[in-house]
């Protein structure tokens, strides 16, 4: 089985896409999909924001998974797939449970608590550019181009505008940042360790990723209440936000995308990841008030233009799974 991670951290099907001759690549209704994707992946920051703003962090992660989990599971037992079997493949989603959800959408919500969600999305913006850096080291079949290596350069030139750079990155919260840019490290190395150690599973692609979510759930509700105390009142409005960020930004939209990979593909469902910093960035002005400077958005289109350029493959070579 290959995968591609995407920005709920889920294991998407893989298939390769439909021909043009196919009926279903000219079907209007996936179109409607992908926007409405877009906008939920772009919302997700707006409510991690919202969710700490009542919740400690690793409380916000922990009822993401947990309605996240319920609204798969609930499809599981509709369609009557059953979880894998074997302690092998369970170590195995445990570590891509880790690396693809706990400790990314933890620390994306560590971070949301000092640095804007416009930040925070565009910061997710990159998982492209370290995905195409350690591909190029772990996957001997991604070989370097001059376009990709071009798109890297000007990617972490995009970063470095958001950043502010030329300002000595005057009022940037560095921890903050750093870890928004750890989270989407997360993705990638998590995306190469299901390809080298998931890849021909048996097992369905809706079977594993309902695996991985309950195993993720399994790990931030050890950790929890580690570092945590049970909440003395339970805010309403933080409430619904990780109700939502749950069910919706993490089940719903998983679904959606695992449709979307079986109809039109792999590499026309992960252009989803280049709409998510804009939609991020519109939600978290207009909604929160966030500020934005000249430079944010610049930068932005900067990183998406290099991301571009390090997903591109040359037109006589067939397309390859990649990372979103």
């Amino acid at each position: 089985m290959s995968a591609t991670t995407t920005p709920s951290g889920s294991l998407a099907a893989s298939s390769a896409p439909p021909s043009p001759a196919d009926p279903r690549s000219r079907a209007p209704g996936w179109r409607l999909r992908f926007g409405i994707l877009s906008l939920i992946w772009g919302f997700s920051f707006l409510l991690i924001k919202v969710g700490t703003e009542g919740y400690a962090p690793f409380q916000v992660t922990l009822g993401r998974l947990v309605f996240g989990t319920a609204v798969v599971a609930a499809v599981l037992v509709t369609k009557r797939e059953r979880l894998p079997r074997g302690a092998r493949t369970w170590g195995h989603l445990a570590v891509a449970a880790l690396l693809l959800n706990a400790l990314p959408f933890s620390l994306f919500a560590y971070a949301e608590l000092t640095i804007p969600s416009t930040l925070a999305g565009i910061c997710n913006a990159t998982s492209p550019l370290w995905g195409m850096a350690l591909s190029l080291v772990a996957l001997s079949e991604d070989r370097p181009t001059r376009r990709r290596v071009a798109g890297l350069g000007i990617g972490f030139l995009g970063v470095l505008t958001v950043l502010g750079a030329w300002q000595g990155f005057s009022g940037l919260d560095f921890g903050g940042t750093a870890m928004a840019l750890l989270a989407s490290l997360c993705y990638p190395i998590g995306w190469i360790y299901v390809r080298r150690t998931l890849a021909g599973s048996s097992h369905s692609n809706l079977s594993l990723t309902g695996a991985q979510l309950l195993v993720a759930t399994v790990e931030l509700a050890v950790v929890t209440p580690l570092f945590t105390s049970f909440p003395t009142h339970f805010p309403v409005v933080p409430l619904l936000a990780i109700v939502a960020l749950g069910a919706v930004g993490t089940g719903v939209a998983f679904l959606i995308q695992y449709g979307l990979v079986a109809e039109v593909g792999p590499t026309t469902a992960q252009m989803v990841t280049y709409f998510v910093p804009v939609i991020a960035t519109a939600a978290g002005v207009a909604v929160l008030g966030e500020s934005l400077s000249w430079s944010t958005p610049v930068g932005a289109v900067i990183v998406l233009a290099g991301a571009a350029l390090t997903q591109s493959r040359p037109r006589d070579r067939p397309q390859k799974l990649a990372h979103s």
